[in-house]
């Protein structure tokens, strides 16, 4: 059996999706894959593998009581332990009445930022036939937007309202799409653990509504012009949420362009607007991982 979920970006809504904004993600053409075999042990026999071929973790454990045999991180495995206890709680005879053969394989590199955990979740909820939604806010505790991700064929808006996921498809190709870049700051950024330091803000419903505003906007936005004006908007509005100062400028204050930060500010990916080609200008200055709108986003 092989499953496949897709990675994902929030292009808009950042912390403040999870308090009810209006926000737009997409699924990318990167993603991961997962593959199971039953075998004739007692064990499950694990292994990760990233998008360069090479395994980033195994590990082999019984198929009852979970004992781990032999392991490569015992940090990446207890969390695996922890989400099949999860599941079961679900469907107790998960993974337990024969051993297994199970290997997981991005397709994009896991420190990009784009999905490894909740592509993970989405593959083992299919696989158990669990609501990934129960899983992800059971480990993770986001907004389980990544999760809607997963098995998107377009663009999202994506609102929490009243305890309510409210998710539609919608179209995004802006007719200046090849003036968006996205790249990778050489950083992979704990989503958890900003999310935590987030969970003390205090956010206005004025604060929320702009952003919603911003996502709406920007869905019909028809011009690069306009669509820079939205995203420094939203990059200076996030800015004095968290006290943090912009990507742009920290980093790039020199850039002849607009710059948002997707995502938990300060790693993972920015998502630049250039009428030039800027990949000489983020090269010379570190960054090499660059990618054409119709590169990564569906």
């Amino acid at each position: 059996m092989e499953i496949y979920s897709n990675g994902k970006v929030l292009l808009t809504g950042e912390y403040v999706i999870l308090d009810g904004a209006l926000s737009l993600a997409s699924p990318t053409k990167f993603g991961q894959h997962l593959k199971f075999e039953e075998n004739q042990s007692s064990l499950i026999n694990w292994k990760s593998i990233n998008f360069d071929g090479k395994i980033w973790f195994e590990c082999s454990m019984g198929n009852e009581n979970l004992e781990i045999k032999s392991t490569s991180s015992k940090k990446v495995s207890g969390t695996l332990i922890r989400i099949i206890n999860l599941i079961r709680e679900y469907n107790p005879s998960f993974l337990k009445n024969n051993g297994s053969d199970i290997s997981t394989n991005l397709t994009f590199d896991k420190n990009w930022g784009l999905g490894s955990s909740s592509t993970l979740i989405s593959n083992l909820a299919t696989l158990s036939g669990v609501d990934p939604y129960i899983l992800n806010n059971h480990i993770f505790e986001g907004s389980s937007y990544d999760i809607a991700c997963a098995n998107s064929i377009s663009p999202i808006v994506y609102q929490l309202k009243e305890g309510q996921r409210i998710i539609d498809e919608v179209s995004f190709k802006p007719p200046f799409y090849e003036k968006i870049y996205f790249i990778y700051l050489n950083k992979k950024q704990s989503s958890i653990s900003e999310i935590k330091n987030y969970n003390n803000k205090k956010v206005s419903e004025s604060t929320i509504n702009e952003i919603s505003n911003i996502t709406s906007m920007i869905l019909q936005c028809n011009s690069i012009e306009a669509y820079d004006k939205l995203i420094e908007s939203h990059e200076l509005i996030i800015s004095k949420l968290i006290s943090k100062p912009t990507i742009k400028e920290t980093l790039f204050k020199d850039f002849n362009g607009s710059i948002k930060s997707l995502g938990a500010w300060g790693g993972d990916m920015i998502m630049v607007t250039s009428h030039n080609d800027p990949n000489r200008y983020f090269k010379e200055k570190g960054y090499s991982t660059i990618f054409k709108y119709e590169e990564l986003l569906v």
